[in-house]
């Protein structure tokens, strides 16, 4: 590992260039795999953008002391299963990459550097083609629009009935195409807990410059079919003895709603406290239905954090913080977070600063915000060799574009 961090500091001083080299390598002596990929320059750009992080990502953790690195590998094996990625393109794009990184590493380029990295590689593609073989799920599920609520011109609902039983927990996400915008996927929090009917709501805020959710929230309409990857997410309700904070920003709302859902059907013993922070009024979008929570659940406390009439978005995220520290008893609080990666960052560590406890705080996890934009999930080697998820919040300027 040490061998591969030097060499890995020296290729970070020219990332762009190295970015670049892979993938004109890689297109140019396999143009075939260029089908793979999206179709506009825009997402292609972006993409280029994503690989060295993403690399920095499981770099960091193949030093076998991080033990979520293998499942997480598993897991994305099995996933971008979706982008018709065949075992044989393991293999070409391990030679661009080392190509790649000689190129970028001039003379540091020596043999015991060229073998740590052929090693490193060779432990990531066995995890991931291990996780593809051993999967019994459908690469992805195909599943109609039979339902399409908009709020405002930003903020869509789209309710979905998959043609195939499609297994989640609530708090999951799932990653979403359309034939509208061609192998593109991007990750949407599921809005709902199972239900009897099998349909699953996904809520989807549109990004400036955002090909799909601007598709899912303008365009599409009932009868179209989407496809839907594998649920993913840790953030999953656990019942314990102890009060529960529920914490939503923006479409982050998604997650929460769903384990409300769950809660409501299976009441807790200990006390609920609801926060939903929202940048107006006018996107607090499931008001009605959050009232009728704090209306008939005895065990929720709702509290609803918006800026003042006329002032700037960003005093919502100061009167969370002010309404976090009036409240108090969080060392007792089990703590779930969703909304954006900067959102998720400032709220745990204002938490921890009022006395919760880290591993009491749960949400999923968020990489540093120059390692991947908006939001959600942690890179992997699958989403930077195709096409990685994206967030669920509903405020594109806060973060570099992303979609979810």
């Amino acid at each position: 590992m040490r061998i591969l961090k030097s060499s890995f500091a020296v290729v970070e001083r020219r990332a762009e260039h190295a970015v670049k080299f892979f993938y004109s390598h890689l297109f140019w002596h396999n143009p075939g795999v260029r089908d793979l990929f999206p179709v506009s320059s825009e997402d292609m750009e972006r993409q280029r953008d994503r690989l060295f992080a993403a690399l920095t990502h499981v770099i960091s953790r193949l030093d076998g002391d991080d033990e979520t690195l293998g499942p997480y590998l598993r897991d994305l094996g099995r996933d971008h299963r979706k982008f018709l990625v065949r075992p044989e393109h393991y293999a070409v794009v391990g030679s661009s990459m080392l190509a790649a990184l000689a190129e970028t590493s001039g003379e540091a380029w020596t043999p015991q550097v060229e073998k740590a990295w052929t090693e490193a590689y060779q432990v990531i593609a066995d995890a991931m083609l291990a996780g593809a073989d051993a999967s019994e799920d459908p690469p992805w599920w195909d599943a109609e629009v039979v339902r399409h609520l908009q709020y405002g011109q930003d903020i869509g609902v789209l309710t979905l009935r998959p043609h195939a039983p499609f297994p989640y927990l609530p708090g999951q996400y799932a990653s979403v195409s359309s034939d509208r915008v061609p192998r593109t996927w991007r990750t949407y929090s599921i809005g709902n807990a199972p239900r009897p009917d099998g349909t699953v709501d996904l809520h989807v805020s549109r990004i400036d410059h955002g090909r799909l959710s601007t598709a899912l929230v303008r365009e599409t309409r009932p009868g179209e079919v989407l496809r839907l990857g594998a649920a993913g997410g840790q953030l999953t309700f656990r019942r314990s003895d102890r009060p529960v904070s529920l914490i939503a920003a923006g479409t982050g709302w998604a997650p929460i709603r769903a384990m409300l859902e769950e809660l409501a059907d299976r009441p807790p013993d200990q006390d609920v406290r609801l926060f939903v922070v929202a940048r107006d009024c006018a996107h607090l979008y499931d008001r009605p239905l959050i009232d009728a929570y704090g209306s008939s659940c005895g065990w929720l406390d709702v509290t609803y954090i918006t800026p003042a009439p006329g002032r700037h978005r960003n005093e919502a995220t100061e009167r969370l913080a002010t309404a976090l520290s009036n409240r108090g008893l969080w060392p007792d609080q089990d703590v779930y977070l969703s909304g954006p990666a900067q959102f998720i960052d400032d709220t745990a560590r204002l938490l921890e600063d009022l006395g919760a406890r880290p591993g009491r705080l749960f949400h999923d996890s968020v990489p540093a915000a120059a390692e991947h934009g908006q939001g959600g999930r942690p890179l992997g080697f699958a989403e930077w060799l195709l096409n990685r998820p994206a967030p669920h919040w509903h405020n594109p300027s806060a973060r570099a574009p992303r979609e979810h």
